[in-house]
């Protein structure tokens, strides 16, 4: 079937297309480059004096949603000098099966798609040639980071590749931006990496890991470690929900299964239940004194907590007065869950208050933890850490660009 239009299509501007066709659900097009005075490699004199014709047949973009092909005519000339050379164009490059539009949209697809495997049924290609083009256009795109910021947050992931179970992501604490990822986890490699590029670092955001801790103290020079709110939050919450589980234990099984299935209300904010989940509240909270105790401690930590993002940055002495009322209610209150709890949280101390003091979270690097994880599923996982880094900071780098 012939088809006749006259219409420009992507990567195709400059030539002729000289016949298109439709053969068995794919869309040929054969094209030629207008012919021109082209100049000799080798002696500099400029000639258009074809030598032969060589029809190459290289695959294109879909056309319609069907399969492409150019049969490209390319003309060889001729120079006085006797010189044969093959003429300029922009439809393929030099030894190359693929159009050069193609390879571009390959290389944007496999950094922003699903995974190699759906890039290449889409691009009609194999897995192997999108893994190449991958690999082709990653290292020398990706924009490496030569010295860190002055405030970075560190967390780690479970990325599964060769190089170790865990890696460790490097972010841009106030931008947000992922700087690098770390091969693992270990004292040693976040040392060294942060005695390289981290000369400007004055502050860093992190769990409440030891092994970061110990490895910011022994790269830079006493930075301000802070805690993220998170993940000193958890143990107050962890601690009322050790009480729940072994109280519940002493109720009736209607009330102890029932408890269990309705524990959530127990950690949302007092003043946001609904009526109903007041009734629950104030039920199991009957059958238990120290269920009621443990609850009256996570509320007041809740109440400190929301007191202390309002005035941290200004009263930070207030803060610590509020945390020490803390510290006291609990030892009164004799939980054991509870003052193990707060025994964590004395230990990090100053990073805690540092959090409200500054302001900084590790919130964001969590949501990029998220998406680093979905990438990794979608792929089935990375055996390769050098691939899964570039994957993610590509990913990141031109999570911006609508293609």
């Amino acid at each position: 079937m012939y088809m006749q239009f006259n219409m420009n299509l992507p990567g195709l501007e400059d030539v002729k297309i000289t016949k298109t066709e439709e053969i068995n659900g794919s869309f040929y097009l054969y094209i030629e480059v207008p012919r021109k005075k082209h100049k000799c490699p080798v002696c500099g004199e400029r000639t258009n004096k074809v030598h032969d014709y060589r029809t190459q047949k290289v695959q294109h973009l879909k056309v319609f949603e069907r399969t492409s092909y150019l049969f490209y005519r390319k003309r060889r000339y001729v120079c006085s000098c006797g010189k044969r050379f093959l003429e300029n164009n922009r439809v393929v490059d030099r030894y190359q099966r693929h159009s050069i539009e193609w390879n571009q949209a390959l290389g944007l697809r496999v950094v922003k798609g699903k995974n190699f495997k759906d890039t290449a049924v889409q691009f009609r290609t194999s897995q192997t040639t999108a893994i190449r083009r991958f690999d082709q256009i990653s290292a020398g795109t990706l924009k490496e980071v030569s010295e860190l910021p002055s405030v970075i947050a560190i967390d780690e992931y479970k990325g599964d590749t060769n190089e170790g179970k865990y890696q460790v992501i490097i972010a841009d604490g106030n931008t947000g931006k992922p700087l690098d990822i770390l091969p693992n986890r270990s004292v040693e490699t976040v040392k060294n990496y942060l005695k390289e590029k981290g000369s400007k670092v004055k502050i860093v955001v992190m769990d409440m890991s030891h092994s970061f801790k110990s490895a910011v103290k022994k790269a830079l020079n006493s930075p301000i470690i802070v805690a993220d709110r998170f993940h000193f939050c958890r143990y107050i919450y962890w601690a009322l929900d050790r009480v729940r589980r072994r109280v519940q234990g002493e109720f009736h099984p209607y009330d102890r299964k029932k408890c269990k299935r309705m524990k959530h209300i127990f950690y949302k904010p007092y003043d946001k239940l609904t009526q109903k989940q007041h009734w629950y509240l104030e039920r199991y909270l009957g059958l238990s004194e120290e269920l009621r105790m443990a609850y009256g401690l996570k509320e007041s930590f809740r109440l400190w907590f929301n007191r202390a993002k309002e005035i941290g940055k200004t009263s930070i002495n207030e803060v610590k007065k509020g945390l020490f009322a803390f510290y006291d209610q609990v030892e009164k209150s004799g939980l054991t869950e509870f003052v193990k709890a707060i025994q964590t949280i004395k230990n990090w101390q100053v990073e805690v208050l540092n959090s409200f003091a500054f302001g900084y979270s590790n919130g964001f690097i969590e949501g990029l933890n998220n998406q680093t994880k979905v990438i990794k599923r979608n792929a089935f996982g990375f055996r390769r850490y050098d691939r899964l880094r570039l994957r993610v900071l590509l990913h990141h780098q031109y999570k911006s660009l609508d293609f």
